[in-house]
């Protein structure tokens, strides 16, 4: 059962090739929102908190600084409304999916760029 639903998700669900991220970077996510009639491109920068599944149910979590809140927003990777990611900054992090990063505030809350 398993295989047929994974052959179902590899033959018939549209993969979308974008850059590749990890947990720690800053990235951009443009978005498509439709208002009544009107469609219109939308923004989303922020630190990658974790990426999660695999295949078509991937997501991953994007957490950004709003004035004093945080604000974190959860994209589905084959989301048909996204347009394209991209990577502003690599961060040097030793962790997958850095939860900690919630309760860190002011410098501490800086992330090391990584070099190539």
């Amino acid at each position: 059962m398993e295989d047929l639903v994974k052959f179902v998700q590899d033959e018939f669900v549209t993969k979308k090739e974008f850059a590749e991220f990890a947990a720690g970077d800053t990235i951009t996510v443009y978005y498509e929102i439709k208002e009544g009639n009107k469609t219109r491109t939308q923004y989303f920068r922020g630190v990658v908190i974790q990426r999660r599944g695999s295949g078509s149910t991937e997501t991953f979590t994007i957490r950004k600084m709003s004035g004093t809140v945080g604000v974190e927003r959860i994209f589905p990777v084959n989301l048909p409304a996204l347009q394209k990611i991209e990577v502003n900054k690599r961060g040097k992090v030793r962790r997958a999916r850095i939860f900690y990063f919630r309760e860190l505030t002011g410098k501490k809350a800086r992330i090391k760029e990584r070099r190539n």
